[in-house]
């Protein structure tokens, strides 16, 4: 699987919410994209990955 353009290793049968947790993202500071669509937070649960996805993980910066 692709994330932010590098190749990471997916654990079998993972949902977005595992996978995020498992690389120690902060799931309450980001925004996932999911093969060009964003995915919605209440959606991670359900949503399956497979080898074949490319996902981009954004964060939220605060800043003035």
């Amino acid at each position: 699987m692709k994330v932010n353009g590098k190749e990471m290793t997916l654990g079998n049968n993972q949902n977005l919410l595992q996978f995020l947790e498992v690389n120690q993202f902060d799931v309450a500071t980001l925004a996932v994209a999911r093969n060009g669509e964003i995915v919605p937070k209440a959606s991670y649960e359900t949503v399956t990955l497979g080898e074949e996805d490319t996902l981009e993980v954004v964060r939220f910066v605060g800043g003035g």
